[in-house]
Protein backbone atom coordinates (compact mmCIF):
# COMPACT_ATOMS: atom_id res chain seq x y z
CA UNK A 1 0.00 0.00 0.00
CA UNK A 2 1.26 3.46 -0.92
CA UNK A 3 2.22 5.64 2.03
CA UNK A 4 0.29 8.88 1.51
CA UNK A 5 0.67 10.26 5.02
CA UNK A 6 2.63 13.27 3.75
CA UNK A 7 -0.03 14.22 1.21
CA UNK A 8 -2.68 16.83 2.00
CA UNK A 9 -5.88 17.26 0.00
CA UNK A 10 -7.95 20.41 0.46
CA UNK A 11 -11.64 19.80 -0.21
CA UNK A 12 -13.70 22.92 -0.84
CA UNK A 13 -17.26 22.17 0.28
CA UNK A 14 -16.15 18.95 1.97
CA UNK A 15 -18.79 19.25 4.68
CA UNK A 16 -21.65 18.88 2.18
CA UNK A 17 -23.55 15.80 1.06
CA UNK A 18 -21.05 14.58 -1.56
CA UNK A 19 -18.06 16.00 0.28
CA UNK A 20 -18.50 13.85 3.37
CA UNK A 21 -18.18 10.70 1.29
CA UNK A 22 -15.23 12.09 -0.68
CA UNK A 23 -13.45 12.83 2.61
CA UNK A 24 -14.20 9.33 3.87
CA UNK A 25 -12.49 7.76 0.85
CA UNK A 26 -9.55 10.15 1.10
CA UNK A 27 -9.05 9.44 4.80
CA UNK A 28 -9.15 5.70 4.18
CA UNK A 29 -6.40 6.13 1.59
CA UNK A 30 -4.14 7.57 4.30
CA UNK A 31 -3.87 11.19 3.14
CA UNK A 32 -4.49 14.18 5.36
CA UNK A 33 -7.67 16.10 4.59
CA UNK A 34 -8.42 19.77 5.03
CA UNK A 35 -12.02 20.84 4.50
CA UNK A 36 -12.44 24.47 3.43
CA UNK A 37 -15.81 26.21 3.44
CA UNK A 38 -17.57 29.29 4.73
CA UNK A 39 -18.67 27.53 7.92
CA UNK A 40 -16.11 24.84 8.82
CA UNK A 41 -18.30 23.65 11.69
CA UNK A 42 -20.40 21.82 9.10
CA UNK A 43 -17.45 19.50 8.51
CA UNK A 44 -16.86 18.39 12.09
CA UNK A 45 -18.95 15.23 11.59
CA UNK A 46 -16.03 13.98 9.48
CA UNK A 47 -13.62 14.16 12.42
CA UNK A 48 -14.47 10.68 13.83
CA UNK A 49 -13.45 9.10 10.51
CA UNK A 50 -9.89 10.40 10.80
CA UNK A 51 -6.81 9.37 12.72
CA UNK A 52 -5.15 11.87 15.04
CA UNK A 53 -3.69 14.71 12.99
CA UNK A 54 -5.30 13.51 9.76
CA UNK A 55 -8.16 16.01 9.53
CA UNK A 56 -8.58 19.75 9.74
CA UNK A 57 -11.13 22.37 8.74
CA UNK A 58 -10.67 26.03 7.81
CA UNK A 59 -12.96 28.89 6.89
CA UNK A 60 -12.69 29.89 3.24
CA UNK A 61 -14.64 32.00 0.76
CA UNK A 62 -14.21 30.81 -2.83
CA UNK A 63 -14.83 34.31 -4.10
CA UNK A 64 -11.87 35.61 -2.10
CA UNK A 65 -8.59 34.67 -3.79
CA UNK A 66 -6.50 35.28 -0.66
CA UNK A 67 -8.79 33.03 1.37
CA UNK A 68 -8.46 30.26 -1.22
CA UNK A 69 -4.67 30.52 -1.26
CA UNK A 70 -4.52 30.15 2.50
CA UNK A 71 -6.74 27.07 2.34
CA UNK A 72 -4.39 25.50 -0.23
CA UNK A 73 -1.16 26.32 1.59
CA UNK A 74 0.91 23.16 1.87
CA UNK A 75 -1.64 21.03 -0.01
CA UNK A 76 -0.75 18.50 -2.69
CA UNK A 77 -4.20 18.42 -4.36
CA UNK A 78 -7.44 20.40 -4.43
CA UNK A 79 -11.03 19.27 -4.91
CA UNK A 80 -13.72 21.87 -5.59
CA UNK A 81 -17.21 20.59 -4.85
CA UNK A 82 -18.91 23.96 -4.44
CA UNK A 83 -22.23 24.54 -6.16
CA UNK A 84 -25.03 27.01 -5.48
CA UNK A 85 -28.24 28.38 -6.96
CA UNK A 86 -29.17 32.02 -6.99
CA UNK A 87 -27.31 35.30 -7.17
CA UNK A 88 -23.91 33.89 -6.18
CA UNK A 89 -23.57 31.36 -9.00
CA UNK A 90 -21.02 33.36 -10.96
CA UNK A 91 -19.01 34.20 -7.86
CA UNK A 92 -18.85 30.55 -6.77
CA UNK A 93 -18.90 28.60 -10.04
CA UNK A 94 -16.68 30.84 -12.16
CA UNK A 95 -14.63 33.15 -9.93
CA UNK A 96 -14.29 30.47 -7.28
CA UNK A 97 -13.19 27.80 -9.73
CA UNK A 98 -10.66 30.21 -11.23
CA UNK A 99 -9.32 31.14 -7.79
CA UNK A 100 -8.81 27.48 -6.87
CA UNK A 101 -7.11 26.61 -10.16
CA UNK A 102 -4.81 29.65 -10.13
CA UNK A 103 -3.84 29.14 -6.50
CA UNK A 104 -3.15 25.45 -7.19
CA UNK A 105 -1.00 26.36 -10.18
CA UNK A 106 0.97 29.01 -8.29
CA UNK A 107 1.35 26.71 -5.28
CA UNK A 108 2.69 23.83 -7.34
CA UNK A 109 -0.12 21.40 -6.49
CA UNK A 110 -0.19 18.12 -8.34
CA UNK A 111 -3.92 17.86 -8.95
CA UNK A 112 -7.13 19.87 -9.22
CA UNK A 113 -10.52 18.16 -9.43
CA UNK A 114 -13.41 20.41 -10.44
CA UNK A 115 -16.94 19.11 -9.89
CA UNK A 116 -19.27 20.37 -12.58
CA UNK A 117 -22.53 18.91 -13.94
CA UNK A 118 -23.71 16.95 -16.96
CA UNK A 119 -24.84 19.50 -19.51
CA UNK A 120 -22.50 22.23 -18.27
CA UNK A 121 -21.66 24.59 -21.10
CA UNK A 122 -20.85 28.25 -21.54
CA UNK A 123 -23.73 28.23 -24.06
CA UNK A 124 -26.30 26.72 -21.69
CA UNK A 125 -29.68 28.43 -21.38
CA UNK A 126 -29.70 27.94 -17.60
CA UNK A 127 -27.49 30.14 -15.46
CA UNK A 128 -26.38 27.11 -13.43
CA UNK A 129 -25.27 25.14 -16.51
CA UNK A 130 -23.71 28.24 -18.06
CA UNK A 131 -21.68 29.24 -15.00
CA UNK A 132 -20.58 25.65 -14.41
CA UNK A 133 -19.40 25.55 -18.04
CA UNK A 134 -17.52 28.82 -17.65
CA UNK A 135 -15.99 27.45 -14.46
CA UNK A 136 -14.68 24.45 -16.40
CA UNK A 137 -13.08 26.80 -18.92
CA UNK A 138 -11.46 28.82 -16.13
CA UNK A 139 -9.95 25.66 -14.64
CA UNK A 140 -8.67 24.44 -18.00
CA UNK A 141 -7.06 27.82 -18.66
CA UNK A 142 -5.26 28.07 -15.31
CA UNK A 143 -4.60 24.38 -14.63
CA UNK A 144 -4.71 22.39 -17.90
CA UNK A 145 -4.01 19.06 -16.18
CA UNK A 146 -7.04 19.45 -13.93
CA UNK A 147 -9.80 16.84 -13.91
CA UNK A 148 -13.40 17.82 -14.66
CA UNK A 149 -16.12 15.56 -13.26
CA UNK A 150 -19.71 16.05 -14.41
CA UNK A 151 -22.23 14.00 -12.40
CA UNK A 152 -25.93 13.46 -13.03
CA UNK A 153 -28.40 13.55 -10.13
CA UNK A 154 -26.81 12.08 -7.00
CA UNK A 155 -28.63 9.86 -4.52
CA UNK A 156 -27.62 8.55 -1.10
CA UNK A 157 -28.71 8.22 2.54
CA UNK A 158 -28.79 11.94 3.35
CA UNK A 159 -29.53 13.34 -0.10
CA UNK A 160 -31.96 16.13 -0.92
CA UNK A 161 -33.40 14.14 -3.82
CA UNK A 162 -34.90 10.78 -2.88
CA UNK A 163 -35.61 11.87 0.69
CA UNK A 164 -37.51 14.94 -0.47
CA UNK A 165 -39.59 12.98 -2.98
CA UNK A 166 -40.33 10.30 -0.36
CA UNK A 167 -41.44 12.98 2.10
CA UNK A 168 -43.73 14.53 -0.53
CA UNK A 169 -45.21 11.08 -1.16
CA UNK A 170 -46.96 11.25 2.21
CA UNK A 171 -49.57 13.34 0.39
CA UNK A 172 -52.48 11.40 -1.14
CA UNK A 173 -51.54 12.78 -4.56
CA UNK A 174 -47.90 13.14 -5.66
CA UNK A 175 -47.41 15.77 -8.38
CA UNK A 176 -44.47 15.15 -10.71
CA UNK A 177 -43.00 17.93 -12.82
CA UNK A 178 -40.81 17.32 -15.89
CA UNK A 179 -42.22 13.79 -15.77
CA UNK A 180 -40.68 12.67 -19.07
CA UNK A 181 -37.24 14.25 -18.63
CA UNK A 182 -34.45 11.69 -18.49
CA UNK A 183 -31.81 11.35 -15.78
CA UNK A 184 -29.03 8.92 -14.90
CA UNK A 185 -28.93 8.95 -11.07
CA UNK A 186 -25.60 7.98 -9.53
CA UNK A 187 -24.93 6.59 -6.06
CA UNK A 188 -22.99 9.05 -3.92
CA UNK A 189 -20.40 6.48 -2.84
CA UNK A 190 -19.60 5.62 -6.46
CA UNK A 191 -19.20 9.28 -7.38
CA UNK A 192 -17.17 10.08 -4.25
CA UNK A 193 -14.75 7.24 -4.89
CA UNK A 194 -14.16 8.48 -8.45
CA UNK A 195 -13.54 12.03 -7.20
CA UNK A 196 -11.06 10.82 -4.57
CA UNK A 197 -9.23 8.65 -7.10
CA UNK A 198 -8.94 11.58 -9.52
CA UNK A 199 -7.30 13.69 -6.81
CA UNK A 200 -4.90 10.94 -5.74
CA UNK A 201 -3.94 9.72 -9.22
CA UNK A 202 -3.59 12.74 -11.51
CA UNK A 203 -1.23 10.76 -13.74
CA UNK A 204 -4.22 8.56 -14.68
CA UNK A 205 -7.07 11.04 -14.66
CA UNK A 206 -5.57 14.49 -15.12
CA UNK A 207 -6.50 16.63 -18.11
CA UNK A 208 -9.71 14.69 -18.77
CA UNK A 209 -13.43 15.31 -18.46
CA UNK A 210 -15.68 12.56 -17.08
CA UNK A 211 -19.47 12.27 -17.19
CA UNK A 212 -20.62 10.25 -14.21
CA UNK A 213 -24.01 8.57 -14.30
CA UNK A 214 -25.53 5.49 -12.73
CA UNK A 215 -26.42 2.20 -14.43
CA UNK A 216 -29.93 3.25 -15.49
CA UNK A 217 -31.45 6.05 -17.51
CA UNK A 218 -34.75 6.92 -15.84
CA UNK A 219 -37.50 9.40 -16.53
CA UNK A 220 -38.52 11.62 -13.64
CA UNK A 221 -41.73 9.62 -13.23
CA UNK A 222 -39.74 6.35 -13.22
CA UNK A 223 -37.56 7.78 -10.45
CA UNK A 224 -40.64 8.67 -8.38
CA UNK A 225 -42.07 5.18 -8.87
CA UNK A 226 -38.83 3.58 -7.74
CA UNK A 227 -38.78 5.74 -4.60
CA UNK A 228 -42.39 4.82 -3.83
CA UNK A 229 -41.60 1.12 -4.22
CA UNK A 230 -38.61 1.36 -1.90
CA UNK A 231 -40.44 3.43 0.70
CA UNK A 232 -43.63 1.40 0.63
CA UNK A 233 -45.87 4.38 -0.12
CA UNK A 234 -48.91 4.42 -2.37
CA UNK A 235 -50.00 7.95 -3.33
CA UNK A 236 -51.54 8.56 -6.70
CA UNK A 237 -48.90 9.86 -9.10
CA UNK A 238 -50.02 12.90 -11.07
CA UNK A 239 -47.69 14.00 -13.90
CA UNK A 240 -48.05 17.74 -14.40
CA UNK A 241 -48.12 19.27 -17.89
CA UNK A 242 -45.13 21.44 -18.69
CA UNK A 243 -47.22 24.62 -18.69
CA UNK A 244 -48.10 23.91 -15.05
CA UNK A 245 -44.45 23.30 -14.16
CA UNK A 246 -43.57 26.53 -15.92
CA UNK A 247 -46.17 28.42 -13.88
CA UNK A 248 -44.91 26.84 -10.64
CA UNK A 249 -41.39 27.95 -11.50
CA UNK A 250 -42.62 31.52 -11.89
CA UNK A 251 -44.19 31.29 -8.44
CA UNK A 252 -40.97 29.79 -7.09
CA UNK A 253 -42.63 27.04 -5.09
CA UNK A 254 -43.47 23.35 -5.45
CA UNK A 255 -45.21 21.46 -2.61
CA UNK A 256 -42.37 20.51 -0.27
CA UNK A 257 -39.64 22.39 -2.12
CA UNK A 258 -38.65 25.71 -3.70
CA UNK A 259 -38.35 25.71 -7.49
CA UNK A 260 -36.52 28.46 -9.35
CA UNK A 261 -36.78 29.26 -13.03
CA UNK A 262 -33.24 28.03 -13.49
CA UNK A 263 -33.96 24.71 -11.78
CA UNK A 264 -37.03 24.27 -13.98
CA UNK A 265 -34.94 24.81 -17.11
CA UNK A 266 -32.44 22.21 -15.92
CA UNK A 267 -35.17 19.70 -15.08
CA UNK A 268 -36.65 20.06 -18.55
CA UNK A 269 -33.29 19.38 -20.14
CA UNK A 270 -32.59 16.27 -18.06
CA UNK A 271 -29.18 14.91 -17.15
CA UNK A 272 -27.88 11.90 -19.07
CA UNK A 273 -24.27 11.15 -19.98
CA UNK A 274 -23.59 11.91 -23.63
CA UNK A 275 -21.49 8.81 -24.18
CA UNK A 276 -18.70 10.95 -25.60
CA UNK A 277 -16.83 11.11 -22.27
CA UNK A 278 -15.55 8.31 -20.02
CA UNK A 279 -17.57 7.48 -16.91
CA UNK A 280 -17.29 5.27 -13.84
CA UNK A 281 -15.82 2.43 -15.89
CA UNK A 282 -12.63 4.47 -16.29
CA UNK A 283 -12.19 4.25 -12.51
CA UNK A 284 -12.98 0.55 -12.38
CA UNK A 285 -16.22 1.27 -10.51
CA UNK A 286 -19.34 -0.77 -11.16
CA UNK A 287 -22.29 1.65 -10.77
CA UNK A 288 -24.80 0.90 -8.03
CA UNK A 289 -28.53 1.01 -8.87
CA UNK A 290 -30.94 2.81 -6.57
CA UNK A 291 -32.90 -0.40 -6.11
CA UNK A 292 -29.89 -2.10 -4.51
CA UNK A 293 -29.38 0.43 -1.70
CA UNK A 294 -32.34 2.79 -1.48
CA UNK A 295 -34.26 0.77 1.10
CA UNK A 296 -31.50 1.46 3.64
CA UNK A 297 -32.74 5.03 4.10
CA UNK A 298 -36.15 5.15 2.38
CA UNK A 299 -37.81 2.44 4.47
CA UNK A 300 -38.25 4.96 7.30
CA UNK A 301 -40.99 6.64 5.25
CA UNK A 302 -43.11 3.51 5.33
CA UNK A 303 -46.09 4.02 7.63
CA UNK A 304 -47.45 0.49 7.41
CA UNK A 305 -49.52 -1.17 4.77
CA UNK A 306 -47.60 -1.94 1.61
CA UNK A 307 -44.40 -3.85 2.22
CA UNK A 308 -41.24 -1.94 1.41
CA UNK A 309 -37.74 -3.17 0.91
CA UNK A 310 -38.17 -5.69 -1.87
CA UNK A 311 -35.55 -5.73 -4.57
CA UNK A 312 -37.05 -4.08 -7.61
CA UNK A 313 -36.07 -4.33 -11.24
CA UNK A 314 -35.93 -1.14 -13.23
CA UNK A 315 -35.55 -1.35 -16.97
CA UNK A 316 -33.16 1.19 -18.45
CA UNK A 317 -34.57 3.39 -21.18
CA UNK A 318 -32.84 5.31 -23.92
Amino acid sequence: MIDRSEELVTVFGGGGFIGRYVCEFLLKSGVRVRVAQRDPRQAYTIQPLAQVGQFGAVAADLGNAASVRLALHGASAAINLAGVFGAKMRRVHVEGARNVAEAARDGGLGAVVQISAIGASAESESAYGRTKGEGEEAVREAFPSGTIIRPSLVFGPDDDLTNRFAAMARLPILPVIAANSKFQPVYVRDLAKAIAMAALEPERFGGQTFEIGGPQVMSMIDLHRAILELSGQTPEIMPLPDFVGNAIAYLGWLPGAPLTRDQWMMLQRGSVASGDKPGLEAFGIRPTPLAAVGYDWLARFNRGGKSAGRRIHLTATN
